[in-house]
């Protein structure tokens, strides 16, 4: 039985990695190519859940329609209930000075 000389054994896996389209890498160091290789996963998890349709981008695609979305009506009549009662949202400073004169009053 005849035994094959270790450079001649390197020689042969450098060939087969030129052939076969692979990284050399006889100290087996970390490279990270199997994560490279995989595939991605994001376009598989986005075609997993179906596109989400809401009444808003619906009536601002077909204005024609005239849909009306009613939380949002809710949502501004409630607003404005609020803001007659005086416990709105306050109104933004426009200036450094206004800033300064809102939270002296606390």
């Amino acid at each position: 039985m005849s035994v094959v000389a270790p450079s001649r054994l390197t020689k042969l896996t450098k060939v087969r990695c030129n052939i076969f389209q692979t990284v050399y890498n006889p100290t087996g160091i970390r490279t990270g190519a199997k994560y490279l290789r995989a595939r991605l996963r994001g376009p598989a998890m986005m075609s997993y859940y179906p596109p989400t349709l809401n009444i808003s981008r619906v009536a601002r695609m077909y204005p024609e329609l005239e849909l009306v979305d009613e939380d949002e009506e809710q949502r501004l009549q409630d607003i404005e209930d609020r803001k007659k009662r005086g416990k709105g949202a306050p109104k933004k400073a426009k200036t450094k000075e206004d800033g300064r004169r809102s939270q002296r009053r606390k």
